[in-house]
């Protein structure tokens, strides 16, 4: 028996982690594929006249169990992986990529949903009906479904070739942080990091069998180093390891992958009919062209330069002060901290313990008590996959909503950064409404032997992030599962991280929880002024290198050509310049390293998270006009979270706010 294949007999269903060993996923996946391919069989071989239910419907809900065992594989390579693991996705990648293009590329089926589509008026269908017809329609089309055979072929190997080369960017990546550390046996090269770095240096080195202290490219490891170590030549050695991650010329290089990869995505563009890659990533999104996404990123990047520059101006003569004639890219964290601390008083360290993580994790849980209705209640019968994981029966008026499974501490075996993800979607069938489990992975410093987890206001406002999507996840209300929870437009998907990321600068909520581990004590008001003050903090760096990164990716996805007669470095650095405010290094480049379009989602999309912005600030500015725990404010933003991708994003935004979002918004919140 391959528990992958059974019904799972966990409470609420759930993933049965205890039970999967690494060999059941091959044959698993085989098997799964066969059924679901049945299920298609059964669609197209219906005998009846074509109608929305039995085929748009049913395509809906076919699949079931395959997806569930992609998503728990998938998740456990990010989260959870081995060389096994890794192994196993190498092989898995292309069979799912064949199945998927088999379907997406099946005449008869497409005939049928075409026949559908086109007598769509006759069928008197409601909102979600009529969205899950287009967009099925319309995935089947932009999958190739109208292209001759031997174009189906052409798109099917290189749909193939994308998956199986962006899961080796991603592995490259993380061998090549995972490969690098900094063995430090004096103390002195330690001057200026604080007492609670120390010790997770020294655990490290513990851990490696080592005397002394460790520092990785683990952000939790790197960031403090960067922001506190005095030694200047050990941050720019250490900095210069961080920027040469897979571009090192070395075994996890990843220089020619991508290339590789934006040849393809070329290619698969031009098969499509589109004249790039991002025109045709752009076309299901709320920007709608590459033109407009442009013109947003460069009309943001007028009305910053002026503020960040004048930040970096301000950093410099304290560099100076120090004898640093010409301050480089390695330098900013640092004296950005000691500015911080000059203006404000407040540095990570001081703020620390007052939000250890439980004590965060408790103000999110209550803050959705307070806005949505949520409770949640540990479980500990319900199986994970790691026992540093946590997994919550969440429930809304006593009655079961959603499981949540969260991740927070580092591993080797899991990729850096944050994100929330789904083992199982939400929808609607039998008279049934199957609820989704949602987990949220991050990498937060470990509890020591003398204190708890405890967060720097960042990775506090990292864990209202990663919620705001969880709550995407679990107040999902849909018919059906690609409309469910953040299967959305992606320009639209940051909206409610971004929304709920507002709370934390809020005093009266703030105080609710910013309490000292040990003492009790509330974070006094002082500081939390200077928290609020402080939130505009390096916002013109901030908003610049945001840009940075959407024009760089914006200009890969739509500019393929120009790359063949120039390195990665020489591409970066011509389409990063105008944002770059410290000299360019040639020995280091962040595309290499750049996993949010190269392996995850982000492909010529990367420019949403600023999009986004404009609309949690406008969406914001709403709750604070009606008051931040305003019950009829919240209510209308829980039906737009819990409407997922039902209705077209702009549509859900304005039922909620009453008008288009204003960029007036974002620049009045980040420059007054």
């Amino acid at each position: 028996m391959n528990i992958l294949t059974e019904k799972f007999s966990t409470p609420y269903h759930s993933a049965p982690f205890n039970e999967i060993k690494n060999e059941d996923y091959l044959p698993a996946f085989k098997e799964l594929i066969t059924n679901s391919e049945a299920e298609i069989d059964a669609i197209i071989n219906n005998s009846e006249e074509p109608t929305f239910e039995n085929v748009i419907e049913a395509l809906a809900f076919s699949g079931e169990q395959l997806d569930r065992a992609s998503n728990i594989f998938f998740n456990l390579n990010s989260a959870e992986t081995s060389d096994e693991l890794q192994q196993i996705a190498q092989e898995v990648s292309p069979i799912l990529t064949e199945y998927s293009s088999k379907i997406s590329q099946n005449e008869a089926l497409f005939n049928k949903i075409k026949k559908v589509y086109d007598e769509r008026e006759k069928y008197n269908l409601n909102e979600e009906q009529q969205m899950l017809l287009s967009e099925t329609y319309k995935g089947f089309v932009r999958s190739g479904a109208l292209l001759n055979e031997e174009d189906k072929e052409k798109l099917k190997k290189i749909s193939m070739d994308l998956s199986l080369k962006s899961l080796q960017f991603g592995q490259n990546v993380l061998a090549s942080t995972n490969n690098y550390f900094k063995h430090i046996t004096n103390k002195e090269d330690l001057a200026g990091i604080p007492d609670a770095i120390l010790e997770q240096y020294a655990e490290e080195a513990k851990e490696r069998t080592l005397e002394g202290w460790v520092v990785t490219l683990q952000y939790p490891s790197y960031i403090p180093f960067m922001t506190y170590a005095e030694n200047r030549e050990l941050r720019k050695e250490i900095a210069l390891a961080n920027g040469k991650k897979s571009f090192d010329g070395g075994e996890f290089d990843n220089q020619n992958l991508i290339k590789e990869l934006l040849n393809l995505k070329q290619q698969k563009a031009e098969l499509l009919g589109f004249k790039n890659y991002a025109d045709y990533v752009l076309e299901e999104r709320m920007a709608k062209s590459t033109t407009k996404v442009i013109d947003f990123l460069n009309e943001l990047l007028t009305k910053a330069k002026p503020y960040a520059e004048k930040e970096i101006e301000e950093l410099k003569s304290l560099a100076k002060a120090d004898g640093i004639e010409e301050m480089q890219g390695y330098d900013h964290a640092f004296y950005a901290e000691k500015l911080r601390k000059a203006k404000y008083d407040l540095n990570d360290e001081e703020l620390k313990p007052y939000f250890p993580l439980e004590q965060v994790q408790e103000a999110v849980f209550g803050l959705s008590k307070q806005l949505f209705g949520l409770t949640f209640e540990e479980r500990n019968d319900i199986p994970k996959y790691h026992e540093d994981v946590k997994v919550y029966e969440v429930k809304e008026n006593g009655e079961y909503k959603s499981l949540l499974y969260v991740d927070y501490f580092p591993r080797k075996g899991k990729r850096a950064g944050a994100w929330m993800t789904s083992y199982k979607n939400q929808y609607k069938k039998d008279g049934e409404n199957s609820r989704p489990h949602i987990s949220i992975v991050c990498n937060f410093s470990k509890p020591t032997k003398d204190a708890p987890s405890l967060l720097t206001f960042q990775e506090v406002t990292t864990l209202f992030h990663e919620f705001g999507h969880a709550l995407h996840g679990m107040l999902a209300n849909t018919q059906y599962p690609n409309l469910s929870g953040t299967s959305v437009k992606w320009d639209f998907v940051e909206l409610p991280s971004q929304f709920l990321e507002n709370f934390c600068y809020e005093p009266e909520f703030l105080k609710t929880f910013a309490k000292h581990y040990k003492t009790g004590e509330v974070l006094p008001d002082e500081k939390i002024e200077k928290i609020e003050q402080s939130k505009n903090f390096m916002e013109g760096y901030q908003t610049l290198r945001q840009i940075g990164f959407g024009l760089l990716d914006m200009n890969y996805h739509s500019r393929v050509a120009e790359l063949e007669g120039l390195s990665v470095k020489e591409f970066e650095d011509n389409y990063t310049k105008a944002t770059q405010l410290y000299p360019a290094n040639p020995e280091t480049a962040m595309s290499p390293s750049f996993s949010h379009i190269f392996q995850g989602g982000y492909s010529a999309g990367y420019y949403s998270y600023k999009w986004a912005e404009v609309l949690d600030a406008d969406a914001f500015q709403y709750f604070k006009e009606t008051g931040i725990f305003n019950s009829e404010t919240a209510a209308k933003f829980k039906v737009l979270l819990s409407s997922g991708g039902t209705k077209d994003p702009m549509e859900l935004y304005k039922n909620f706010r009453g008008s288009e979002p204003k960029v007036e918004s974002l620049l009045k919140r980040a420059f007054g």
